[in-house]
């Protein structure tokens, strides 16, 4: 029997070979995607960055001598800000009673949709319409239709009971919010129709087939099959949603300017009229840093429970 001598790689080949390995695999994909990643940096980083820093100035218009580094004064003055934290409230009014309607509503029609029904064709267009209207059009329409002198809902509300006589509720302290939620459900409600029909269609037939030859209901589908599989779905649109939602001040900057008394005021409005109105860049800025922070926290929360569903 003879033996094959076994020969080591010498030192110089084996460091080439490594650094062939390290370039070809480790430092050209990141070449490739420098393009994008210096394009993200220069559209998205660079003015959050800014953005952030001009929490910590004075930047008023209107006084333009008293411009400068303040540290964190602003925030001190946001704690103290009883507008900001009324503010926050109608926000959390705002985004979880919209998307509240607009998930259940959204998977209603998303579960109808997915069934074969007379007339589907023409209704499953009819649904997606009021994606397509632009913003400034609904809020208007919207504020039309609660106006008592030419629309129809105060007084189909005042027959039903729900007010004592026909009027504006968009100028009612106590009532004015529901205008705007009620024009962000019919806009936004087939976003959710959409993604949820889409991930309904992803579903295998032959697992439904196999509850009903088991006696499954169609409560016990539902929950046991069809929920798990939109889970994921629903963890993502939810979030993305909701951030939209905080940040979506245009439907109540139409319909009531955040009016009446501040009732519709939410955080992104409260930007907008300090930074354009009272030209205070430095204080609405620290405002939309807030902001960012409490939608960071929320969509943590969500992708952790999204992690643990689709791994359940």
């Amino acid at each position: 029997m003879t033996l094959r001598a076994q020969h080591a790689p010498l030192p110089g080949k084996k460091g080439r070979a490594e650094g062939t390995f390290y370039w070809r695999y480790v430092m050209e994909p990141w070449l490739y995607l420098s393009p994008a990643i210096i394009l993200i940096g220069l559209v998205m980083l660079v003015p959050l960055a800014i953005g952030i820093s001009y929490s910590f100035q004075s930047i008023e218009l209107l006084r333009p001598m008293n411009t400068g580094w303040v540290g964190f004064e602003n925030y001190g003055d946001l704690v103290e800000d009883r507008k900001f934290w009324k503010s926050l409230r109608n926000t959390l009014w705002w985004t979880f009673g919209s998307v509240g309607f607009q998930f259940a509503l959204g998977l209603g029609l998303a579960l109808l949709l997915n069934t074969q029904f007379y007339g589907k064709r023409l209704i499953q267009p009819l649904v997606f319409l009021p994606w397509a209207v632009p913003t400034f059009l609904s809020a208007l329409t919207w504020a039309w239709l609660f106006n008592p002198v030419i629309g129809p809902l105060p007084h189909w509300l005042a027959a039903l009971g729900v007010l004592s006589e026909p009027y504006n509720i968009l100028g009612d302290p106590d009532l004015a919010m529901w205008g705007p939620i009620a024009a962000n459900v019919w806009y936004g409600v087939p976003f959710f129709a959409i993604t949820l029909l889409a991930a309904l269609q992803s579903i295998p037939g032959e697992l439904y087939e196999a509850a009903e030859i088991d006696g499954a209901t169609g409560w016990q589908c539902f929950t046991k099959i069809t929920l798990p599989f939109l889970a994921p779905m629903i963890a993502i649109t939810v979030m993305l949603r909701t951030i939209w939602i905080a940040n979506f001040a245009d439907l109540i900057f139409v319909m009531t300017g955040g009016g009446p008394a501040n009732s519709t005021q939410i955080l992104s409005s409260y930007i907008f009229t300090t930074a354009f109105r009272k030209l205070d860049f430095g204080y609405a800025s620290t405002i939309a840093v807030a902001l960012l922070f409490f939608l960071l926290i929320f969509a943590a929360i969500l992708l952790a429970i999204r992690r643990k569903l689709v791994r359940i």
